[in-house]
């Protein structure tokens, strides 16, 4: 699991950093303009894919490590893996379909993609993708209201580490789900300055804010006073069962 978190945090600081590159920070000629363009694309897709995993395999602690769930939602997510991947590859690996054009305003040079088809196939491959995440929020969804109604029952407080997995998931799906629909729009013929924004968007927003969510409830943990705080996070039994110090303090958590 650690692996995970470190392969989600640097896989996409290093998007980020070639996706400024791109961006026309530095003049770089086409022909490595264009292979940068699709490594983008590719590292997107491989970072998607972490990022997923990392919110299955909480999913799954918090349905006390069900390993049923772990292969209904492995068995559900691998064909999203094999769409991608034909996406990446007819879309993005070819170049009648997704282009580098140079561009020159005034003495700057720069380029920019050029996306040579329309919406079509992007709407359809990206349906799958997100029907997966609203299934994902779904079992998100009813684990909380499941734990929020056990710990009404004994009179105590949510666990911050449910409530901080949940609310995860549910900004993640609708950061992905922005993110599915500006990249349909960028396949259709729209102004010059709507693309830009959501070329920016596409490529920036995903891997900067995700990882910092993903981040977040580690560094949260790091910090906490949980009595196993000397274990790894995915370890810690303190995000899946009460901890044990709230036996002691359960009559000064009694909610109103």
């Amino acid at each position: 699991m650690s692996c995970l978190y470190l392969i989600v945090r640097y896989l996409g600081l290093f998007l980020a950093l070639v996706s400024g590159c791109f961006g026309g920070l530095l003049y770089i000629p086409e022909a490595v303009s264009y292979a940068l363009a699709v490594l983008l694309e590719w590292g997107q897709s491989v970072y998607f894919w972490f990022a997923e995993a990392v919110l299955i395999w909480r999913l799954c602690a918090l349905y006390n490590q069900s390993e049923r769930l772990l292969y209904v939602l492995l068995a559900t997510f691998l064909p999203i893996v094999a769409l991608e991947i034909g996406t990446d590859i007819y879309l993005y690996s070819r170049r009648s379909a997704y282009s580098v054009v140079e561009t020159t305003i005034a003495d700057l040079r720069f380029c920019e993609v050029s996306f040579n088809l329309g919406p079509t196939i992007a709407i359809y491959t990206s349906i799958p993708i997100i029907c997966y995440d609203i299934f994902l929020v779904v079992l998100a969804a009813v684990i909380l209201v499941k734990h929020l109604k056990e710990r009404r029952s004994i009179r105590l407080r949510p666990n911050t580490y449910v409530m901080m997995i949940v609310r995860c998931h549910i900004i993640y799906f609708v950061l992905n789900l922005t993110n599915q629909i500006l990249l349909v729009v960028l396949w259709t013929d729209i102004p010059t300055p709507v693309k830009s924004f959501s070329e920016l968007f596409v490529s920036s927003a995903p891997v900067i804010l995700a990882p910092r969510l993903i981040i977040s409830i580690w560094d949260t943990h790091a910090h906490s006073e949980c009595s196993h705080v000397s274990m790894s996070f995915e370890d810690c039994v303190c995000w899946t069962l009460p901890p044990i110090s709230e036996g002691h303090e359960m009559e000064s958590q009694i909610m109103v």
